[in-house]
């Protein structure tokens, strides 16, 4: 096993270990299938599949969810990014549907996203009211408020 893997895999079993099952641990992981097939997710309660509306992202969704059973992680639900539109939604909406995967929010399309990337500058500061930070903020209140229940 890549010895990143085994540090990352290894750093999040220590700290479930430490801090036990009262607080949210989120970790931001790269987007793809490898750190699943390496274990480094082995530890964590709930993944979120970030899915956008192109084939190869949803496939990768779905190959997520597999991936994490496999862990042993049941709770595996997606997360819609970059809808511009209805036929957007309803592409994501009909293949997590399909493929046993529930929508857990929608991130919409948002141009002051690439803005706040080229200047250096986190969205929330840049554009804390935009649509995808807005967006974010929501997806946040009903992961915790659900926390458990998937």
């Amino acid at each position: 096993m890549c010895s990143a893997h085994a540090t990352v895999r290894g750093l999040l079993g220590e700290i479930v270990a430490r801090t036990g099952n009262g607080r949210d641990i989120i970790v931001d992981m790269e987007a793809g299938l490898e750190h699943l097939s390496r274990g480094t997710g082995k530890h964590v309660s709930l993944i979120v599949a970030v899915v956008e509306p192109y084939f190869r992202s949803l496939e990768t969704g779905r190959r997520v969810k597999e991936l994490a059973q496999e862990l042993g992680v049941a709770n595996v639900v997606g997360l819609a990014n970059k809808v511009r539109d209805e036929d957007d939604r309803r592409a994501i909406g009909q293949f997590c549907a399909a493929h046993g995967l529930p929508l857990v929010g929608e991130i919409p399309y948002d141009p002051t996203l690439a803005e706040a990337e080229r200047a250096g500058q986190p969205p929330i500061d840049s554009s804390p009211a935009g649509p995808a930070v807005t967006a974010i903020r929501a997806l946040a209140d009903t992961l915790v408020g659900e926390k458990g229940s998937h």
